[in-house]
């Protein structure tokens, strides 16, 4: 179903774009857009990237559950090419905002977790909780996404228009709605990166809340470093992308530890993988290599069948477009995909922020409540909620 094309006016209210680093690109204009009703599909995938044409790009998105919706917005753009929006400080803004499930509601979905990992059947489950902030006056897009590029909570940010269904979507010939959802972050964490034959992948997996006192901070971080519960967490992500890569990489190389990385609320455990393609002509693309990763251990679980029968029985349907993944491929194949965390929907006046944490023996869920409030901060900081 085709559509008006996207004006520049509304490109500049609803900015369409990736950064990462310092390089931010931002589409100047909408080709087309291509949706599938299943976001793992490899003939969607490479049909995406084989109708790329050179000054083109693929801004997609991945849902999380399997069989779920993918879509991937064909762009021209440049690098450093947002143009700033004109802020009005001085709106006042009311905000009502509603936790689900609440505190205490998601302290119990952890004990129930921990109960089926004591079972034996279940290692480990990344459960999440939400929160929605409607504001009034509503949130501005272009602004949230000054902020996040602003403030960098997270090293990848990104926005991305999604379409209103795969049903009512337009198809190969058509452009995304000048209005409707948009996805919007700041994810601290490197999905996988195809440059060539190099292939990047940095998993998060394990982690705490930072505090303010430095000396406190510190011990934090030294003792996630040292904690047996978080390193195992760890360890089920890693190894999980090293048996992927497997299939199609070679000279795969990690460290043997984890690293810690930071972000303005979170100190998490990360390993850099590194490994190059072993056919870099024919190799998958870095949209075919997210479908081959996507979701690790770092947002399902292990084993993976338990772990989505789990999420599916505790959190119900609250994950749609999160805790998948997003970013961009050239029609080369190379291209960098971050995972849908520390992100938010945003929707007329409504915020939707998502948070989740991995749950293995020996959690705490006390300690995975303060976690995951403390990974909804980053957003929350963002729309100006106190």
């Amino acid at each position: 179903m085709a559509r008006d094309p996207i004006t520049p006016a509304a490109l500049a209210a609803r900015p369409m774009l990736f950064a990462s680093g310092e390089q931010a690109y931002v589409a100047r204009a909408v080709r087309r857009t291509r949706t599938t009703p299943d976001g793992a599909d490899p003939a969607w995938a490479d049909e995406v990237v084989a109708g790329l044409g050179p000054d083109e790009r693929a801004l997609c998105a991945l849902s999380f559950a399997a069989g779920a919706p993918g879509l991937a917005h064909v762009v021209v753009g440049s690098e450093h090419a947002l143009q700033r929006p004109d802020r009005d400080e001085s709106v006042e803004r009311t905000y009502d905002v509603t936790e689900f499930p609440t505190p205490d509601e998601y302290a119990v979905m952890v004990a129930t977790a921990l109960e089926r990992i004591a079972g034996g059947d279940l290692h480990k489950v990344v459960l999440g909780r939400c929160l929605d902030v409607v504001s009034d006056p509503p949130l501005v897009p272009a602004e949230i996404i000054d902020r996040l590029l602003t403030t960098r909570p997270g090293r990848y940010v990104f926005s991305v228009p999604l379409v209103p269904g795969v049903d009512g979507a337009p198809g190969a010939d058509g452009v995304a709605p000048e209005d409707g959802p948009i996805l919007v972050g700041a994810s601290p964490e490197l999905l996988v990166r195809r440059q060539g034959a190099e292939i990047s992948c940095t998993p998060l997996a394990g982690s705490v809340p930072r505090s303010d006192d430095a000396d406190e901070d510190a011990r934090r971080a030294g003792e996630l470093q040292q904690s047996a519960k978080d390193l195992a967490e760890h360890a089920f992500v890693v190894e999980a992308i090293v048996h992927a890569l497997k299939d199609v990489c070679v000279e795969i190389e990690y460290p043997a530890t984890p690293e810690l990385l930071s972000t303005d609320t979170v100190w998490h455990l990360a390993t850099p993988i590194h490994a190059r393609l072993a056919d870099p002509v024919d190799g998958p693309s870095a949209l075919r290599l997210a479908q081959l990763l996507h979701p690790t251990p770092a947002v399902g679980g292990v084993p993976t069948a338990a772990a989505y029968a789990a999420i599916a029985d505790l959190e119900g349907d609250l994950r749609d477009w999160f805790a998948g993944c997003v970013g961009w491929v050239d029609r080369y194949g190379d291209g960098e995909f971050a995972v849908t965390i520390r992100a938010a929907v945003m929707d007329g006046p409504r915020l939707r922020l998502f948070a989740g944490a991995g749950i293995v023996a020996g959690s705490d869920p006390a300690s995975e409540v303060r976690e995951t409030g403390a990974k909804l901060a980053t957003m929350a900081r963002v729309t100006g909620l106190p």
